[in-house]
Parts: C-alpha cells; structure tokens; sequence
C-alpha cells in the first residue's frame, strides 16, 4: 500500500470518479487531504479506507446522509452497534418497499402492453392510459 496516494490514483483505486472525491470532500464525507509542496492533494491510506467504504455503503443503496450517520458510527469502536443495526433495518425496509412498487409497476405495464391491439396511436391503450 502506498504512502499517499494523488487524487487521479485515489479514483482509480476505488472505481471512483475525480469529481466525485472532490464533492465527498466538500460535504464533508472525505476529509481534505493534506497538500504538497507542488499544491496537489496527498491522500492517506485512511482516505482510501474511508471512500472504499463510502463506496460500499453507496452501492448498497444507503444515501448520503446514512453514509455520514454510518460513518460518524464507525469512528466510535467501543460504542454498541445497535444503531447500526437500525439504521441498516431502516434502510432494507425502505428496499422492500421500492421492490414492492416496482412488482406493481411491472404487473400494470404488463397489463397495459396486454392491451395493445397494434392499432393507430389514436387508439393506444398505453396512450390512453397516460393521458
């Protein structure tokens, strides 16, 4: 593991985007790295730690604002997790409930391409069911 780390060798060690890094750091999620004497960023394998887990928790469809709460949770190593565990409880009822509207979603357009007659547009059920 490198020393440091510039902001371009950051992203490409996490898949993530240079401007992402920058607004992780302007949100406060990522903090400044220090800078070299050329005024460029120098990050710390602490910063590469805390984005590939901003990353993770990213990908695991936690917002931004449960990416800071989880965060500010992990910096606390003797608290109990119990926080954390409501906090992911939260987070999967909230995707069992985007899976269920997306069920209802999928069987209405099914219902709807069901419809379809192939028809003029004047006489689209799809259109129809839109307007």
């Amino acid at each position: 593991m490198a020393d440091s780390y510039s902001i371009g060798a950051l992203a490409s060690a996490t898949d993530t985007k240079v401007e992402t890094i920058r607004y992780y750091e302007r949100i406060g999620l990522l903090p400044e790295p220090a800078r070299t004497s050329g005024n460029y960023r120098a990050y710390t394998p602490g910063h590469l730690d805390r984005l590939s887990f901003i990353r993770r928790a990213r990908a695991l469809g936690f917002t931004l604002d449960q990416v800071r709460a989880l965060l500010d949770l992990s910096d606390r190593k003797d608290n109990d997790c119990c926080a954390v565990d409501t906090l992911a409880r939260d987070h999967l009822t909230d995707v069992d409930r985007k899976i269920a509207d997306l069920k209802s979603l999928r069987r209405e357009l099914n219902s709807l391409l069901a419809q379809c007659q192939q028809g003029t547009i004047a006489d689209c059920r799809i259109i129809g069911a839109l307007s």
